[in-house]
């Protein structure tokens, strides 16, 4: 098995040089970033027969896990519309400083979402997209750039290093893409790295008989007008926490990555390759999560 987990540019060639020679590949996110590399990404690991397995860790946090195995139990009923973001305040490290590398900078310059896949993944397996359902039809529109190019120029006015991030322009600071599913379902999903809001992925699953929502934290549930009380959030952890979360989840929170959902993301895949397992999330996912990119762009 070969993690990839370098500059965004590297990811395709490094993975389908290593399905080439024989390896499975877990690339870090997004794994592509146009519509060839998705393409490149699945047909070489079907005529390799290689796992290709995007490393969407947001997939295993533990109330994303917990609300997925509700949907999945039909306790939510139909879910029939989701909501993911990538809500993170990262305008003033945007722009990197003198001999740092700005890799995030140089990914702000198109419209559209650079880095779709944290709140998209998990509402994809709460609404079984590619497995029972696909998306089909999506709208994306993006605010103007209230506030990098200003930036930008704030530091150029200090610093020669910046003027040539200075003459630049910027994407929209707000992102919004409506997808519809092909049962007539819909997901909204957001990107906004550049406004000063509080961290958010949003995860909201909406269903016929129930709701899940975990930002702002904590996550909540609720079966009508009103969220549920702690003691019931209680019992449906207990019931509805997958076997393999309680198995390993005192050891997740001990060694951690991101609050433990890195450790549970690497030992259920290693796990599943052990055992002859299809994988949690395969390279279809990959595609289809990461093809949101370019054709929100587009």
């Amino acid at each position: 098995l070969v993690y990839i987990a370098t500059s965004w540019k590297w990811h395709v060639p490094i993975a389908l040089y290593a399905m080439e020679c024989g390896k499975h590949v877990a690339i870090e996110v997004p794994a592509a970033t146009n519509m060839e590399d998705c393409w490149k990404l699945v047909e070489t690991s079907e005529r390799t027969k290689k796992h290709c397995m995007q490393l969407e860790n947001c997939c295993y946090d533990f109330f994303e896990i917990l609300t997925v195995n509700m949907a999945q139990k039909g306790l939510l009923g139909e879910v029939m519309h989701g909501e993911g973001a990538y809500i993170h305040d990262l305008l003033q490290g945007m722009f990197g400083e003198p001999n740092y590398p700005a890799w995030r900078w140089e990914e702000n310059h198109l419209s559209g979402n650079p880095y779709p896949t944290h709140g998209l993944g998990p509402v994809c397996w709460a609404m079984n997209i590619n497995r029972g359902d696909r998306m089909e039809y999506m709208t994306s529109m993006s605010t103007n750039d209230f506030m990098m190019e200003d930036l930008a120029k704030q530091l150029a006015a200090k610093n020669d290093f910046y003027k040539p991030m200075a003459k630049k322009k910027y994407r929209g600071n707000m992102n919004t893409s409506i997808i519809r599913t092909n049962k007539g379902k819909t997901i909204m999903l957001q990107h906004d790295v550049s406004s000063p809001r509080p961290s958010s992925r949003i995860h909201i699953l909406s269903g016929t008989k129930g709701y899940a929502q975990k930002f702002p934290e904590p996550g909540k549930i609720a079966f009508g007008h009103d969220f549920i009380g702690g003691d019931k959030m209680k019992e449906l952890e207990e019931q509805y926490t997958p076997e393999v979360v309680k198995h390993i989840s005192e050891a997740a929170k001990i060694i951690g990555g991101h609050g433990g959902m890195d450790f549970i993301m690497d030992w259920r895949m290693i796990d599943c390759l052990r055992n002859g397992l299809p994988l949690d999330m395969d390279v279809y996912d990959a595609a289809a999560w990461s093809c949101i990119t370019p054709l929100s762009i587009w």
